[in-house]
């Protein structure tokens, strides 16, 4: 089993951090009491193979003294569990500057205190860790996309196994907008097979549906300019650190056009070597 202690300066991207090793299957609990770790990691251990990354998130939070955290994960050796340390900081003025955005108190905030003051001190308790961290991240100028190319290239190996997922999703106009779309088209522009009495009964997922809606102009060319800005586009959100992408083409009902559209799309993004699935939201409506 394998144990990541991720600690370091309030407001320097613990959270996001931990957000980023869930996505790589830890198991992440935030703010664990030191107490507890010894008898957590025996029941992960327990539990046989589902818990087999975990992360635990520990902070100046706690209150503990940090020998005592020390003397705990020392402990976890001999019991058989290895662990690492992530340590996340950033320098002062780029924390003080998150904390005025985000208006939240300082942990070592107190009256009397600046919040410039309180991360101050917290660097100072937090030395001891820093000193012992396996990896230190610094984030003040990092993004989040270019936070989690950090991560993967600590955690999985490299870019190499980093994936875009894409979600092509055909949806009708009639039935609402799909909320999770990042990206939407609008292809009721186009010849509808609805009004073509012995395609009305059929859906853009049989070939004589499809091959009616992608024999037209309008069709051939609109495609050609989507694919393209796909094409373009797709290295630019796995760039900046998007997981997942989903694409939604819509016409009035969802069974006839957007279905066509989204199916070839769908096989072009494939070609492109990505990992993708086609979904027909309102076919059955």
């Amino acid at each position: 089993m394998e144990f990541l202690i991720v600690s370091g300066l309030s407001g320097a991207g613990k959270s996001r951090a931990a957000d980023m090793l869930e996505d790589l299957d830890y198991y992440c609990v935030d703010n664990m009491p030191v107490a507890l770790i010894p008898k957590f990691a025996q029941l992960c251990d327990a539990a046989d193979d589902r818990y087999q990354k975990v992360a635990l998130v520990t902070d100046i939070r706690e209150r503990a003294s940090f020998d005592e955290l020390f003397k705990v994960l020392d402990g976890l050796w001999d019991l058989g569990f290895e662990y690492r340390i992530l340590f996340m900081e950033a320098d002062v003025p780029n924390i003080v500057k998150r904390y005025k955005e985000t208006r939240r108190r300082h942990p070592l905030s107190a009256p009397g205190v600046s919040v410039e003051e309180a991360i101050e001190n917290e660097i100072r308790l937090l030395a001891p860790v820093r000193e012992r961290a396996d990896y230190i991240i610094n984030t003040g100028s990092l993004t989040l996309g270019m936070l989690q190319s950090e991560i993967y290239r600590l955690f999985v190996g490299g870019e190499s196994n980093r994936k875009l997922t894409v979600n092509v999703m055909s949806f009708g106009f009639k039935h609402g907008i799909p909320l999770e779309s990042d990206l939407m088209f609008d292809v009721r522009f186009l010849p509808n097979p609805f009004y073509v009495s012995e395609l009305r009964s059929l859906s853009g997922l049989d070939e004589p549906v499809s091959a009616f809606v992608l024999r037209s102009r309008e069709a051939r060319e609109f495609l050609k300019q989507l694919e393209a800005m796909v094409k373009f586009l797709l290295p630019l959100y796995a760039e900046e650190g998007k997981l997942n992408l989903t694409i939604s083409i819509g016409c009035t009902g969802g069974r006839h056009r957007s279905v066509a559209i989204a199916r070839s799309l769908t096989a072009y993004v494939e070609e492109l070597g990505y990992t993708v699935q086609n979904i027909n939201r309102d076919i059955g409506k």
